[in-house]
């Protein structure tokens, strides 16, 4: 198939949901762990078209919705600084803080800017050498070759005031977190994008270690489908294995010189992630050979209190152990248009998705 309505075919998707049926005797509780697979399951109603012992939960697969609070509030600080601008992917600039948002502060005259890409980022702080331009790097593999390549091109340029505050967080050792503290899921949808960097080898130790099957899968209806197929394929024969669906743009390999870029600028360490805490080796700092663009090093600023959301089971929906309906705040006191948790304000956010979709659902 070559173009977008193959994918969304009736008669094919017809097809591959009888199969699904057919094969499908047991039980099973599948995970997605992409943001990207969390939009697409609701807004093409997967789940009503599946037998009822298929269950979908959604994962840890917004970077927005997993980033701590206190990220924000530092962002925020950050923002105070004089002669300081703040470049951000649009996503983040509602996400709440303790007391304020990135939003709000652009409101009350802080320099505070969206961008498509880290270099729009670069060339706003060769367009303001009397600036000094903090770039709010977050996202998973998918982003962060970006960030590296921006990084290393602000040293060609030999940039002195391009500053990167990182909150890059890497997927596998939360997904097997998430086995850990035995949250049931009997396989992973595995993330497309996140993939296509990475390379499928990085998620062998899941059926190795905890005999769980993934399936990367592609982003339409019937990329969907055939993915649960192949899980209920795995599961119903008991074996488990790394499978590609989404062969069009995912390798075992993945993309080399990516990875490389991101092995020359970050490093591993311990990070913070809604509803699971810390994560040993799950986030990525950068490294000393680099710390002359890296905020964290560069910049002391005084942070308010953390303060939680009252009420907000954003944690719980990223464990997949709550939905977002069970929630008080869902559609009432929590909307997209003024969200109190951040599940709600990413577009990728299991919260957004349900609130986007519900009437189509």
């Amino acid at each position: 198939m070559k173009y977008i309505d193959e994918y969304r075919d009736k008669d094919k998707v017809s097809v591959l949901v009888d199969e699904i049926k057919k094969r499908s005797t047991k039980p099973i509780t599948l995970m997605e762990v992409c943001g990207g697979h969390t939009m697409s399951i609701q807004k093409f109603g997967i789940p009503f078209l599946l037998p009822e012992n298929i269950k979908l939960i959604s994962g840890p697969g917004c970077p927005v919705c997993v980033t701590d609070r206190k990220y924000i509030d530092q962002a925020i600080a950050y923002s105070r600084m004089p002669n300081t601008i703040i470049a951000t992917y649009g996503d983040l600039i509602r996400v709440p803080g303790s007391s304020s948002s990135l939003e709000n502060e652009r409101a009350i005259g802080r320099d505070i800017r969206v961008v498509y890409s880290i270099l729009d980022a670069i060339k706003i702080a060769e367009d303001n050498l009397n600036k000094r331009l903090i770039f709010l790097g977050i996202g998973f593999e998918t982003t962060t070759p970006a960030t590296a390549i921006g990084i290393l091109t602000a040293k060609k340029k030999a940039l002195t005031n391009f500053f990167v505050y990182s909150a890059h967080k890497i997927m596998p050792p939360a997904m097997a977190a998430l086995i850990d503290e035995e949250v049931k899921i009997d396989a992973y949808i595995g993330p497309g994008h996140v993939s296509v960097i990475t390379g499928t080898n990085i998620y062998n130790f899941i059926p190795q270690k905890y005999g769980l099957g993934i399936v990367i899968a592609g982003f339409e209806p019937t990329d969907l489908l055939q993915s649960i197929l192949m899980l209920v394929k795995q599961c119903e024969t008991v074996k488990p294995r790394v499978e590609i669906q989404y062969g069009r743009a995912v390798t075992s390999q993945g993309n080399r010189i990516a990875q490389n870029k991101v092995k020359e600028v970050f490093e591993a360490r311990d990070d913070w992630w809604r509803g699971l805490g810390v994560l040993a080796n799950s986030g990525l700092a950068i490294k000393e050979k680099y710390a002359r663009y890296d905020a964290e090093k560069s910049f002391e600023v005084e942070v308010e209190p953390i303060k939680k959301e009252k009420g907000c089971i954003c944690g719980s929906v990223l464990k997949g152990i709550a939905k977002p309906i069970e929630c008080k705040l869902f559609a009432k006191a929590c909307t997209p248009m003024d969200p109190v948790g951040p599940c709600m304000v990413s577009s990728e956010g299991a919260c957004h998705a349900y609130y986007k979709y519900r009437d189509l659902n």
